[in-house]
């Protein structure tokens, strides 16, 4: 029976900082980091985590045709926003799939993105459908090279019975001890071990008893692969890898270095949703991640990728970028250095769990509700139908609004209340199918106005964050469709 691919889809976040702001802030102190001063990284916004792109991305592949029924959600990341909620749950809220599934976390490892994948390939194998998430938003000490190397970013695949857009061909992982780098308990950042003993030691011998096992075990030769994915910064690694193992250098991908930057353990699931949006029928995939031991696994692309691939995906988050050079702000927003946030910023900020639990629909999928009698779409949902020339009790259903395009109707841009990134922007958001709502505006680009009327889509996003116990709300933001302003 054959398992594959069926859908797939990406996020990247839209800012990007050029790594020459990063080098020059810090080149008095390592003057080595301006050799890495080429070219720009992915940066989160201060309202987006691991959850929130994975949300993105996993929306972006269940936009395409026949997405089907869910059964699970794995989560793959090493940055993971709760040490003891299920992030995967979230994630599963936010998708509105209901309660009757799988969810799973998966971290520990760089290579825990491909862990995962392989899990849902076994999975699938019994029937099940499932959507594997990886993303991740490392945090790096100022005026480290990891700092420039690192990007944000985000990859989801639909795992599924039948060959699906690219059929599983062959896999095999070896399970190796071995230390390149680790975050201990409570650390906040990574310990990285010298380079050169990682390549000779790490990627040169495991990697290729890696691959060679899963050639062997699809009966494959290393000169027929098309597409090479090896999710290292440096792009000589990969190169290098491919000579040793046989691989035509003309196969090896693009590691996204130069506009996304390195992605942790969602990487090669990244690069993977890359390779889809740019492969064709026959071509044959080879997906290696390391990470105390390494990962192997090849596709075969069939006829249906053509119909499989997103409306965005990684190459359209990679086009959809704005420019940023402001250092002071990254850190900021990171919370890498320790800025006078004011009074404003005291208030508590505790969450409600059981007001949380009996508003999960309305908070994290929103849903709102129509009325079964007139029709009127309406949010938050409540018992009273808002049509004033209705007035009908008890005849609200549910009714998805996320997916829903939006426009502005009105907006304000507040300096004074507290914002981890000011001013504040918020308005009154109307939905294109009926339904208003007073929202938070996000990713509003300081260069360019907001217009009223501008159209709008919904994004997932951290609302606030409550420190004191270490919380974070999600929420629905409305966020500039570039995309339908460029229509």
């Amino acid at each position: 029976m054959s398992v594959g691919i069926h859908e797939f889809g990406g996020y990247v976040p839209i800012q990007r900082l050029k790594r020459k702001a990063i080098a020059d802030a810090n080149a008095w102190f390592n003057p080595a980091l301006r050799g890495l001063g080429k070219g720009e990284r992915s940066i989160c916004n201060w309202d987006e985590d691991s959850v929130t792109m994975a949300v993105e991305a996993a929306r972006d592949a269940l936009g395409g045709t026949g997405s089907g029924s869910i059964d699970a959600v794995y989560f793959a990341s090493t940055t993971l926003p709760f040490q003891d909620r299920q992030n995967a749950g979230i994630i599963a809220e936010a998708l509105h799939l209901g309660s009757e599934l799988l969810t799973m976390d998966v971290a520990g490892s760089q290579r825990a993105g491909t862990t995962a994948l392989t899990a849902a390939l076994k999975a699938a194998a019994s029937g099940d459908r499932i959507i594997v998430a990886a993303s991740e938003k490392r945090r790096t000490k100022a005026a480290s090279p990891i700092e420039l190397t690192t990007g944000d970013g985000a990859g989801a695949l639909v795992i599924a019975e039948g060959d699906g857009a690219a059929k599983l061909l062959g896999r095999a992982t070896h399970a190796v001890d071995f230390v390149d780098h680790y975050r201990g308990q409570d650390e906040a950042f990574d310990y990285f071990w010298e380079e050169r003993w990682i390549r000779d030691e790490g990627y040169n011998k495991i990697v290729p008893a890696a691959v060679n096992a899963a050639l062997a075990n699809a009966g494959i030769k290393a000169g027929d692969v098309n597409h090479f994915i090896f999710p290292a910064a440096a792009g000589r690694v990969a190169a290098g890898l491919a000579k040793k193992l046989g691989i035509p250098d003309a196969a090896v991908r693009d590691n996204l270095q130069g506009t996304v930057g390195e992605a942790g353990s969602a990487h090669a699931i990244v690069m993977l949703v890359h390779a889809l949006e740019e492969a064709k029928r026959g071509d044959i995939i080879l997906v290696a991640s390391f990470g105390q031991g390494c990962d192997a696994l090849l596709f075969g692309v069939t006829d249906a990728v053509n119909d499989a691939k997103p409306a965005a995906g990684i190459s359209g988050s990679i086009t959809r970028r704005r420019e940023e050079e402001n250092y002071n702000r990254f850190l900021g927003i990171n919370n890498l250095v320790n800025m006078e946030q004011g009074l404003r910023a005291e208030v508590d900020k505790q969450t409600g769990m059981t007001t949380l639990f009996r508003n999960k629909e309305m908070i994290l999928s929103l849903v709102g509700g129509k009325c079964s009698e007139c029709g009127t779409l309406q949010y938050p949902k409540s018992n009273v139908c808002a049509n004033p020339n209705c007035g009908a009790v008890g005849t609200q259903e549910d009714q998805p609004f996320a997916d829903m395009p939006a426009k502005l109707n009105s907006f304000t841009a507040d300096s004074l209340t507290f914002s981890p990134d000011p001013p504040a922007y918020y308005g009154m958001v109307q939905f294109e199918d009926g339904g208003r709502g007073m929202l938070d505006l996000t990713d509003v680009d300081p260069n360019s106005e907001l217009e009223v009327g501008q159209p709008l889509r919904m994004v997932f996003r951290i609302k606030e964050f409550d420190t004191k116990r270490g919380f974070r709300r999600y929420f629905w933001k409305a966020t500039p469709d570039t995309e339908q302003e460029g229509a």
